[in-house]
């Protein structure tokens, strides 16, 4: 065989290597017509005309995501409806009161990663995850230390957008999205027992372990 190096020669690149599980998540938020792109000046955002700003990888927590992000402000379009799409953030005021919608989605997730085991795995780690944390499994039941009114509000409509999450637009990508996240993880499991990380002196264990 002939040997094509040179000394100058400069080897072509022709890929990208992109995380197999955000690959699943990032084409999914493009069938649902999102673009992502990423913003060091906050942790995500939507701007109502399609764009999701999320932070880089080097400013979120170890057991963050690009994936699990997108799954996160997915939930929250659907919880607050279809036309929200339009709308910054949704339709929240980030710098108002906590809006009960906040929890409706959060239970609405934890609905939906349960459809495929997921419910640890595409966890929000944001300063929510104390109320997630808590849900039941029976992801409708309200949480008597709260707020009657608004657990009664947010689980009545967790469940509702449930089963809106069935229709257009969600109701095909979004389950094969946590189908193929599932078979991910179902993957790596015969090799968790011998997983380390590349980080020194790093012992938290693998997320994809729950």
């Amino acid at each position: 065989m002939k040997d094509v190096w040179t000394p100058d020669y400069e080897r072509p690149i022709r890929s990208r290597y992109v995380d197999p599980v955000d690959l699943v998540w990032f084409s999914t938020a493009r069938r649902l017509g999102l673009t992502i792109r990423r913003n060091g000046a906050i942790f995500s955002a939507t701007d109502g005309a399609g764009l999701m700003e999320l932070g880089p990888r080097a400013t979120l927590d170890p057991d963050d995501c690009a994936a699990q992000m997108i799954f996160h402000e997915i939930c929250h379009w659907i919880t607050n409806g279809a036309a929200t799409f339009t709308a910054r953030d949704w339709g929240f005021d980030l710098d108002g009161d906590l809006d009960w919608r906040e929890h409706a989605g959060l239970r609405l997730q934890a609905a939906l990663n349960d459809t495929a085991g997921l419910r640890r795995v595409l966890a929000p780690t944001s300063q929510y995850r104390a109320y997630y944390d808590a849900i039941p499994e029976d992801p409708y039941q309200p949480n008597p230390s709260l707020d009657p009114e608004s657990e009664r509000q947010a689980c009545a409509r967790a469940r509702v957008a449930f089963v809106e999450a069935t229709g257009a637009p969600w109701g095909d990508a979004v389950p094969r999205a946590l189908a193929a996240t599932a078979a991910l993880r179902e993957a790596v499991q015969p090799f968790l027992s011998t997983y380390a990380t590349d980080v020194e002196g790093d012992d938290l264990p693998s997320i994809w372990r729950f």
